[in-house]
């Protein structure tokens, strides 16, 4: 058996991961905002893999002591971790010289810091194990500014600065870590729009992508996965 942590994983790109890990025989914990949809996500995936065990977590990771609180929870029911995927997060459009006054401190409370410090709680027991793989979810946000951007891209540039400093410090371990930068994926938030949803990417692409990053030989890691819709950016 193979265990995985997910976050933000009750909608869209997290949701779509945590089944695909889940059809592959993983065990799974996963924690989102959400306390209702988790709750019947959790019902519905130990029906269906009942061989697997589910932790179903609600917290919001911005807040230092749900997300312990939900690391603690995983580290005593799990015997090991070999897969961390840190996906919550959060989009709001805004330019630096007129967004409100607090939205940098949100983006990077959501974007970066819980992905910063929950890795910080998983990695004494990676690093005991001297393996585990962690994937990061960035953006295309991560790599160029774009129109509205604003703390949302600050934000992810900063998470694809995480990720190339762990990569590094974690060679000797034998750890992985992966940067995903999706361009437009069809996820809840683009519901309702008057994009066509066969013009951007599906959710499902990006889980394929990881996984075929995960089953690499142990001497192989993927550092960053770009992805776009075949017609470009939007």
């Amino acid at each position: 058996m193979q265990y995985a942590i997910i976050t933000g994983a009750s909608q869209g790109m997290g949701k779509v991961i945590a089944e695909k890990l889940l059809a592959e025989g993983f065990s799974i914990a996963v924690c989102a905002r959400n306390k209702e949809k988790l709750a019947e996500l959790e019902k519905e995936w130990n029906e269906k893999y009942p061989t697997a065990s589910i932790i179903a977590y609600p917290a919001n990771l911005s807040n230092k002591e749900e997300l312990s609180a939900f690391a603690d929870t995983v580290l005593t029911n799990f015997p090991q971790i070999d897969l961390l995927v840190n996906n919550a997060g959060m989009y709001l459009p805004g330019t630096i010289a007129d967004e409100p006054e607090d939205l940098l401190e949100m983006m990077i409370g959501i974007n970066l810091y819980s992905a910063y410090r929950l890795t910080r709680k998983i990695l004494p027991t990676m690093k005991e194990q001297r393996k585990g793989h962690i994937f990061n979810m960035c953006s295309i946000a991560s790599l160029k500014a774009y129109p509205n951007g604003g703390s949302y891209s600050i934000s992810k540039y900063a998470l694809l600065g995480f990720s190339e400093n762990l990569r590094e410090e974690l060679k000797e371990y034998g750890i992985k870590v992966t940067s995903i930068c999706p361009g437009a994926t069809y996820t809840p938030s683009w519901e309702g729009s008057s994009i066509e949803p066969g013009r951007i990417m599906e959710a499902t692409d990006v889980a394929t992508m990881l996984w075929s990053a995960y089953n690499l030989s142990p001497q192989a890691d993927v550092e960053t996965i770009v992805m776009r819709p075949v017609k470009g950016d939007i």
